[in-house]
């Protein structure tokens, strides 16, 4: 499997990923890893019929990803992996999956979050799990779209953390 995108966006398959992010990176798959939308079965029903034309879309737990990202069946899958948090980025990167960088590209504001910027909002978890992932060599970049400029998110996390 070679991991094209690793993104955490909440919102998942939409008009962004699914028309600039999957044609500037060429995949031929998108994978949602999130343990709630697998369970939720009209969620994975529609984001499977999001895919654009000619873009194969699963959706699986956690526990599933790190069973298969080895697997012989992906080995010339060209793959976007799509979360809606980072724990469960963390959680692939500590059972073995390697990632080089990790696109934030939408973290809806609730309540007991801050907001980083009008479109990522995090929280203590948030913080931790980014921590973890940047400690891992894992570059956290915050983009919406292939054409918006990289912003550092742990800049971001700590110019937050000092305006406190």
């Amino acid at each position: 499997m070679e991991i094209r995108l690793a993104r955490i966006d909440d919102r998942l398959i939409h008009g962004q990923v699914t028309t600039s992010w999957t044609k500037r990176i060429d995949v031929n798959r998108i994978i949602v890893v999130s343990d709630e939308v697998a369970f939720d079965h009209l969620s994975k029903f529609l984001l499977q019929q999001a895919a654009p034309p000619g873009i194969n879309a699963n959706v699986v737990t956690v526990d599933k990803m790190l069973e298969v990202f080895t697997s012989e069946l992906f080995k010339t899958q060209k793959v976007m992996l799509l979360f809606t948090n980072p724990q469960d980025v963390e959680r692939l990167v500590r059972g073995g999956l390697k990632l080089q960088s990790l696109n934030i590209g939408g973290m809806r504001f609730e309540n007991g979050k801050q907001m980083i910027t009008n479109f990522v909002s995090v929280d203590k978890k948030d913080r931790a799990s980014f921590y973890y992932l940047t400690k891992q060599g894992i570059e956290l970049e915050v983009r919406k779209v292939p054409t918006d400029r990289k912003i550092n998110l742990i800049d971001l996390l700590d110019k937050k953390e000092k305006t406190k």
